[in-house]
């Protein structure tokens, strides 16, 4: 009774204890996933694209939480002082992800120390579109409109977003005098676009293309280095002559730091295997995103070349979040 006794009082303590993640139990019940962005978006929108074959393969399910607000930081910061157990994972982009630590005066993180990446999952460029009631065809018709007509003309973004910092650093750029107008999500910007009170706007290609092939928007540059296969008529930035404003953003996962390294093994061998079924690979580029993949590192360095990009051009235009 004693040898009995003493085995159901170590049994009741590993009960008790909190269950730390170890690579051959990972996952044994379903993994949160929470999305700093409103629904919608296209951090959305490729992160419930890709969770049904991630919950298929670690045969657990992937349950994305929206939690949007404060410029993606209340989302992030729940992930950041999360348990490092696997459990609580969040899915951002880079440069998102560092803009956001740097915009707030004094609730701020670390985008390198405080989270550990796991994978990437795919990359886009944004598109700039305008009002089709605007009188321009191009960059520097609408430059040269904004110009002649200074404070008339409304920019729209998600609040604390890259299209955010982009637009500001667009405006900077080329010192054109235009109202910037936030919003909780682009999503909500757009429709206010198409309800005419918006006249800019920057955003992925996987939600403005349908609007654009509609006539409903016009695009006018792409922010990525060449132009993109699925809108070959539109230039770059740098065809714009405005080179500053090349950028391409990185989406994957994330988790708290101090996540055990079986845990990021096991969550990137199954996004990469992920990323290698055919069907993903076109769809994905249907919707304007390119599968990347690779190990956890490929997503730490964009990290870092974004923080070193994005930080001094934060300080030089005084970007802030509420």
């Amino acid at each position: 009774m004693h040898r009995r006794g003493l085995i159901a009082a170590f049994g009741a303590i590993a009960l008790a204890s909190p269950r730390r993640a170890r690579a051959g139990d990972y996952p044994d019940r379903p993994v949160r996933v929470i999305l700093p962005y409103t629904a919608g978006s296209p951090n959305d929108v490729i992160a419930r694209f890709i969770a049904p074959y991630l919950s298929s393969r670690l045969k657990e399910p992937l349950a994305i939480e929206n939690r949007a607000g404060g410029g993606t930081l209340i989302g992030a910061r729940a992930v950041m002082t999360a348990e490092p157990d696997g459990y609580t994972l969040l899915f951002s982009n880079s440069p998102t992800h560092v803009v956001a630590s740097l915009g707030h005066a004094s609730l701020t993180y670390d985008p390198r120390k405080d989270f550990a990446p796991i994978a990437m999952v795919g990359s886009s460029a944004l598109v700039m579109v305008i009002a089709p009631s605007v009188p321009a065809r191009s960059v520097q018709e609408f430059v040269a409109y904004a110009k002649a007509n200074p404070g008339r003309l409304n920019f729209g973004f998600g609040q604390g977003t890259l299209p955010h910092l982009a637009g500001e650093l667009f405006k900077t750029a080329t010192a054109t005098d235009i109202v910037s107008v936030p919003y909780r999500g682009g999503t909500q910007a757009v429709s206010d676009m198409l309800g005419g009170r918006i006249e800019m706007n920057f955003g992925s290609g996987s939600t403005l293309l349908p609007l654009i092939r509609d006539g409903r928007l016009r695009a006018l540059a792409v922010t990525s280095p060449a132009r993109s296969p699925e809108q070959p008529q539109v230039p770059t930035m740098i065809e714009a002559g405005l080179p500053v404003m090349t950028v391409v953003t990185r989406y994957g996962l994330l988790g708290p730091a101090g996540l055990p390294a079986q845990v990021i093994e096991r969550l990137n061998a199954e996004v990469n295997a992920s990323l290698r079924i055919a069907d993903v690979v076109a769809t994905m580029a249907g919707i304007g995103f390119e599968p990347v993949g690779g190990p956890p590192r490929d997503f730490a360095l964009p990290i870092a070349d974004d923080l070193r990009k994005w930080a001094p051009i934060v300080k030089a235009t005084g970007f802030q979040l509420e």
